[in-house]
């Protein structure tokens, strides 16, 4: 997979990718965040406030090797440089790339950088409790639960549960 795949800071050039993303109800409807729908200005004033703390957060492309198109987005958020903690949140927002290693490459090289590079050491994210597949993922990396958050998000008509998990570095399974 590593011949496939890399990773880089997002652009300003791959906004207009990562907002059709976000504008994919079936995507969304996997991840842990609500459907809106999200202007173009909207998320370029993201972008620039991006810019602006990137001290504090690391937003990653996901890059196909074969043509450099971006497949992805990996992000290292909320640094705290004090307690050394951030939280993840990955998307693979092109559907072909599903289920071929992409998420499970780009999650080990954001977290390798977090411990080995930033020096950070504890890293959390929330779930959706049905995305069985990214529990997995998670589980065999290290990650640990820390509980399920009841109810916790509304999307398509109804309430679902979020597990909250976390990693720390010791417990890093590369």
């Amino acid at each position: 997979m590593t011949e496939q795949v890399y990773l880089r800071e997002i652009s300003k050039n791959d906004i207009e990718v990562i907002n059709s993303w976000r504008s994919n109800r079936q995507l969304i409807g996997s991840l842990g965040a609500g459907f809106r729908y999200i202007d173009r200005s909207v998320d370029d004033a993201w972008f620039e406030s991006y810019l602006k703390n990137r001290s504090s957060n690391v937003r990653l492309a996901i890059c196909d090797q074969s043509t450099d198109n971006v497949v992805g987005v990996v992000y290292l958020l909320g640094i705290n440089w004090v307690n050394r903690n951030c939280e993840f949140a990955i998307m693979i927002g092109e559907s072909n790339c599903r289920g071929k290693g992409f998420g499970k490459y780009a999650t080990t090289q954001a977290l390798l950088h977090a411990f080995e590079d930033l020096n950070l050491h504890r890293i959390t994210l929330t779930v959706l409790e049905s995305n069985k597949p990214a529990l997995s993922l998670y589980k065999k990396i290290g990650f640990k639960s820390e509980g399920i958050m009841i109810d916790a998000v509304y999307k398509s008509g109804g309430y679902h549960n979020l597990v909250a998990m976390a990693l720390l570095k010791p417990d890093f399974q590369v």
